[in-house]
């Protein structure tokens, strides 16, 4: 198939994880593929699997972007793409005006988000063939909304290269990676994503505050970018730390470009978001092995069992976070029986492998469609 992977983003994300994996995986199956970035997009660097010249830097401004489109629907008809495959919700208006305007091909959407889209997006999308929901959170949303016929959605959970996280750890120097860490403790408590509030990373912080009373050999480190122009979040967070007296207890890495080894290196993992349609960092940190502690968005709900793969809190409830912490801080034995849950369950159940596999079914069903 000739596929054309269309997306804006200038921060990378979960999201922008999933669409360079995809469209590697794609091309190594054999595919023709394509990438439209916006000329400042950070997948430039991650798509290494497709041939320079596939990789199409076009000004994706916003949803109504004439000229974009335009540009878009020109690619479309020279390499004579077969899907036209959009990834944020900014970018759908632009990819179904290039569809409309090359015959034969087909548009596929992914939905990340569980947010409701607009009366933009309902004037726009009917010619959509196909709209996949990265988990059972954004599928009901998505039927809730009603702005697609409910045989047009379809379920294809996220995926990753689980064996490249496993293998890491077999080679792996624990020891000499955390050298290089600004913490000496002997047990860590990481978190990985990009510093947003709806991440939750405040609400680590605070725990974090709670816990350090307790146990003095346990840190805290804090893994992901501020995207937005004035840092605003990264800023609350440093003078949340100095004034919760946490300056050597709680350390801002900033954006890693591999978290692979940092996953391997960490003894905890959390995720503190208060809302979460999937949740790849947390299938990472299983496959990686780190005993896993989620607040229980749709997203994390649908990736663990309580108990058996990690353990689920309430959003938002900052002392069931430290408890919950605190319970594997002191258990070896549960935190090694937990990970090893993870582990299996990651490799079982959220695969790249499996995930391309149901696209490219999705992909087929859309070029199967007759136009309505």
């Amino acid at each position: 198939m000739r596929i054309l992977q269309v997306s804006s983003a200038r921060s990378f994300g979960g999201g922008e994880r999933h669409l360079a994996d995809l469209a590697n995986a794609l091309a190594g199956r054999g595919h023709d593929v394509y990438a439209a970035l916006a000329p400042d997009s950070p997948l430039f660097n991650e798509l290494s699997a497709l041939p320079s010249q596939n990789i199409k830097s076009v000004r994706l401004r916003n949803a109504l972007d004439l000229r974009a489109a335009l540009k878009l629907a020109r690619l479309v008809r020279e390499h004579h793409v077969e899907i036209v495959h959009a990834h944020l919700a900014r970018d759908y208006p632009l990819a179904a005006l290039a569809v409309r305007k090359s015959k034969g091909a087909r548009l596929v959407l992914t939905r990340h988000l569980e947010y409701s889209l607009n009366r933009l997006h309902t004037m726009t999308l009917s010619k959509v063939s196909r709209v996949i929901a990265v988990s059972k959170a954004v599928e009901r949303s998505l039927l809730s909304q009603k702005i697609f016929a409910a045989r047009k959605v379809r379920l294809v959970s996220n995926g990753i290269d689980v064996e490249r996280f496993e293998s890491i750890g077999r080679e792996f120097d624990r020891e000499a990676y955390r050298r290089n860490l600004p913490s000496r403790a002997r047990l860590l408590v990481g978190i990985t994503g990009e510093l947003r509030e709806h991440k939750g990373q405040e609400d680590l912080v605070r725990a974090a505050s709670l816990v350090t009373r307790e146990f003095a050999d346990v840190d805290f480190l804090i893994a992901g970018d501020d995207a937005s122009p004035d840092k605003r979040y990264r800023a609350h967070l440093e003078r949340l730390i100095r004034e919760l007296g946490l300056e050597s207890r709680v350390h801002l890495l900033g954006w890693l470009k591999d978290v692979a080894p940092f996953l391997h290196a960490i003894d905890l993992f959390v995720s503190s978001s208060r809302t979460e349609p999937f949740g790849l960092a947390i299938v990472e940190a299983m496959a990686s092995g780190a005993t896993v502690v989620a607040t229980a968005t749709g997203g994390a709900q649908e990736i663990m069992e309580s108990g058996e793969t990690g353990k689920l809190v309430p959003v938002g409830d900052v002392e069931a976070l430290a408890e919950a912490l605190r319970v594997l801080i002191e258990d070896e034995r549960e935190r090694a029986r937990l990970s090893e849950g993870a582990r299996v369950a990651a490799r079982e159940r959220f695969s790249l492998e499996r995930m391309v596999t149901s696209t490219e079914q999705v992909y087929r069903e859309a070029l199967n469609d007759i136009l309505e």
